[in-house]
């Protein structure tokens, strides 16, 4: 009895061992494939601000919860699942899915460029796509809606990326490190965003401490210079969040090229990235970058740039028609019911 009780804890305790090598195996991946995923995390914490530019300071934070919620529900309810499917039945279907995330992040960021050069066609077309309510919680759950979309798309990137880096094992070994990231990720991204958006608060606060001491004078310029600062550095972020819109949009879109053995652009891009490097050896990493990143934004900008009148004039009356159709089906289902 008590032999064969001593055998069973040793079996347990090797088991324990093996789950805890799994375990520490995992987390060791999900680091891996969240580091190559860093480019377009650092592209969402610079999109999402904006989203909440022009509420309340009271709404800023539930604001943010809202749109984690749901990069949340897009990562683990919808990208993990879809992204193991089609990598299991349709692994095809993932590059043509991606470029068409690519294209959006593309309009969307073209077309901010857009409202702030051309204000009144900028106005003109999102008003042809959709009606603008004035309604204050409108507007909010539409900026709302809006975070959410733009995040679906770089979620995507972020899974696929991870994906693409996690080594061929067991869908349950690749489910849960995908989950590890996506999480991980969006922690990350929505905790460092409420922390931004609220800096001008803390800022605040400290610049109403009234210790006459050292340190006091010292938290009261910290706090002036963050409620001085943090407009601009918000406007900064804005305008940096827009260009990663485009860079990653137009970059998705090089690759997607590529894959499909239309490697000029590509090449082109990664030639000009050498030949700057080279150029000036002392800087060649961040000059390569940066020169990559120029040209995969102005694949971005054509690509926005033809976008904008195809969802004016084609994708948003084929989009009314569709909607259309449903009260329409419903009447004639209610009747049939009637029947």
């Amino acid at each position: 009895m008590s032999v064969g009780l001593i055998a069973l804890l040793d079996d347990i305790a090797a088991l324990a061992k093996v789950a805890a090598a799994s375990l520490d195996d995992i987390a060791g991946q999900a680091a891996k494939a969240g580091a190559k995923a860093a480019g377009v995390v650092i592209d969402d914490a610079a999109v999402t601000p904006r989203y909440v530019t022009g509420f309340s300071a009271a709404r800023e934070l539930p604001i943010i919860g809202k749109i984690a919620l749901g990069s949340l529900k897009n990562k683990l309810l919808i990208l993990l699942p879809a992204a193991l499917i089609l990598s299991l039945v349709a692994p095809q279907a993932i590059t043509p899915l991606l470029m068409i995330g690519g294209l959006y992040l593309c309009y969307e960021g073209v077309e901010k460029v857009y409202a702030l050069v051309l204000p009144h066609a900028a106005h003109a077309h999102e008003s042809a796509l959709e009606t603008t309510s004035l309604d204050a919680k409108s507007v909010e759950d539409e900026k709302v809606a809006g975070a959410i979309k733009t995040d679906f798309i770089l979620s995507a990137e972020i899974m696929a990326i991870t994906l693409a880096a996690v080594p061929s094992g067991s869908m349950f070994t690749q489910a849960l490190i995908l989950a590890v990231v996506g999480l991980g990720i969006t922690v990350l991204v929505y905790g460092g965003v409420a922390l931004i958006v609220k800096a001008d608060d803390l800022g605040l606060m400290l610049a109403r401490v009234r210790t006459a001491s050292a340190m006091g004078a010292f938290l009261r310029a910290i706090g002036k210079g963050l409620v001085t600062g943090m407009p601009y550095f918000l406007k900064v972020l804005g305008i940096v969040g827009t260009a990663a819109m485009i860079w990653v949009g137009g970059g998705i879109i090089v690759h997607g090229l590529e894959a499909y053995g239309i490697g000029g652009p590509a090449h082109l891009i990664h030639d000009a990235g050498e030949a700057t490097a080279h150029a000036i050896p002392v800087l060649a990493s961040v000059l390569r970058w940066i020169v990559e990143a120029a040209g995969a934004g102005i694949v971005g900008i054509v690509a926005g740039l033809i976008a904008i009148p195809v969802a004016g004039y084609a994708v948003s009356p084929l989009w009314r028609y569709l909607k259309s159709l449903l009260p329409r089906r419903r009447k004639e289902a209610l009747a049939d019911g009637k029947k």
